[in-house]
């Protein structure tokens, strides 16, 4: 696993994706947490993190996708998936290699976001009145989001050998799971089963954790729903020996 984790993010490291990508990532929630009038900080004056948070799920649905969808999709374009197959590791190996290198990078996003905590944390008219709490929780949203997010994409990027084609899959899917259940909800006819919907979706356990409280529902539903992903796509790869 190892080896296909170094394997990853030294080609991840050698192309513009990467780069291009993470820095696609920062300016965007820059923008909206430093200089758009409407989730500024400098406007409304609280010194909070609140719309880092709220755009980064929707950034995410891009960037992951972009990140992951050469895992499996180029492997097979170059015709070197068979090679890598028949190599002396297994399925899951390559799996969790793949998936790790790309949550890795997605980890190497946000890192450098640090810097808005310790920017409000400091330059608040109190310094340091700032809920870290709820910060720390966030944080810990976006990275089990992230793990989410990159199953998803490993899976997309396994079921074709187009690259575009998975980023689109990739994108569609991680929509669907984030907002897509909570739209349905809205449908008043649905009555109580609005409920079930929403806590479905990705969203609402994302809000949950985002507020600094960590349930081991929610734990529970992201952790369960990656594992959906990565056994789906062990199952794709397993079709080739069908």
């Amino acid at each position: 696993m190892f080896t296909i984790l170094k394997k990853e993010i030294s080609e991840f490291l050698s192309s513009m994706v990467a780069y291009v990508t993470i820095i696609f990532f920062l300016v965007i929630t820059g923008l909206f947490l430093w200089v758009f009038p409407d989730s500024s900080i400098l406007d409304y004056g609280y010194a909070g993190l609140d719309s880092l948070f709220y755009i980064a799920p929707y950034v995410f649905m891009f960037l992951i996708p972009a990140i992951t969808m050469r895992s499996f999709a180029e492997e097979k374009k170059e015709g070197t998936f068979e090679l890598l197959t028949t190599s002396p590791v297994t399925d899951w190996q390559i799996i969790l290699g793949k998936f790790s290198a790309g949550l890795l990078l997605v980890i190497f996003a946000l890192i450098p976001t640090l810097v808005y905590y310790f920017s409000v944390h400091e330059l608040g008219a109190i310094p340091g009145n700032i809920d870290s709490g709820a910060v720390l929780g966030s944080y810990i949203g976006l990275l089990l989001l992230g793990c989410a997010f990159t199953a998803i994409g490993i899976f997309s990027s396994s079921i074709t050998n187009n690259q575009i084609v998975a980023f689109i899959i990739a994108v569609f899917i991680c929509f669907i799971a984030f907002n897509g259940f909570e739209s349905l909800s809205s449908i008043t006819s649905l009555g109580s089963f609005s409920t079930i919907l929403i806590n479905l979706g990705i969203n609402a356990h994302y809000q949950s954790i985002s507020r600094g409280v960590l349930d081991t529902r929610d734990l529970f539903y992201f952790l369960s729903f990656t594992a959906v992903f990565l056994a789906a796509t062990k199952t794709v790869l397993s079709a080739r020996k069908w």
